[in-house]
């Protein structure tokens, strides 16, 4: 993974934006800063940066606002920064189409691992995968392109997966009938083990069975199973 990408760190607090700017730099990322969402706002429009860090306490519109304004328009990774005892927050922004979290305070080196980790797992969207061929995989009233990652529908309505539920929605066509676990799940996804207690598997899936039409309750396509973790139970095809 080149060193050179571009991030965005959202954040009132100057310190904190002053020293990932220092630390991050150091690392060789390029990185961009905002106070707040104007500035945010003006930034993307004059950039597309690889991965943003958004904090979630900030005047005017907080994190939770911008990370859905953001997901408008862009699958870019998105981490938040969340208070160190606050679970809801956490949920909130994995709820609204953030890829994962870190509480404050944190480390540098944990951030940058995080950052490391996402980007990794958004290379599969990058121009030289396109040189693969692309698979039509259908499975209950949904086909899926695993090139553009575009799902469609028996009713001709087109939905686009972020590139973590792209991911997520992959492991289980790749592997139907098998369960997966929340570790196995997380390490693809986020590139890391769940915490103990941790609830951003489930939102992650739950997110996921809900742009599927899918219920938790009585499930056609994503089966929860207790104590193990989750498994497709719909059959996949491959379409020419």
């Amino acid at each position: 993974m080149s060193t050179s990408k571009q991030l965005l760190i959202v954040d009132d607090d100057q310190e904190i934006r002053e020293l990932l700017n220092e630390y991050l730099t150091r690392a060789g990322f390029q990185v961009l800063t905002a106070a707040e969402g104007n500035e945010m706002r003006q930034q993307l429009a004059q950039h597309s940066p690889d991965l943003i860090i958004l904090d979630i306490m900030m005047p005017g519109d907080d994190g939770f606002t911008l990370c859905q304004q953001i997901r408008r328009d862009s699958q870019v990774p998105i981490i938040m920064l969340t208070a160190a005892s606050d679970e809801a927050d956490r949920v909130i922004g994995l709820e609204l189409g953030a890829d994962d979290y870190i509480a404050k305070p944190f480390s540098p080196r944990e951030l940058q691992a995080r950052i490391k980790a996402l980007l990794r797992r958004a290379e599969f969207r990058q121009p030289e995968k396109e040189k693969e061929p692309s698979r039509r995989l259908r499975f209950a009233d949904w086909t899926l392109d695993t090139l553009s990652h575009q799902l469609t529908h028996d009713d001709g309505s087109l939905l686009d997966l972020s590139g973590s539920d792209a991911l997520l929605l992959g492991m289980f066509l790749q592997q139907p009938g098998v369960v997966l676990d929340r570790d196995t799940i997380s390490d693809a996804t986020r590139g890391r083990e769940s915490l103990p207690m941790e609830r951003g598997i489930d939102v992650q899936i739950s997110r996921l069975r809900q742009k599927l039409g899918d219920n938790g309750k009585s499930p056609r396509i994503i089966k929860t199973i207790r104590g193990s973790g989750y498994m497709l139970i719909a059959e996949v095809h491959e379409i020419p």
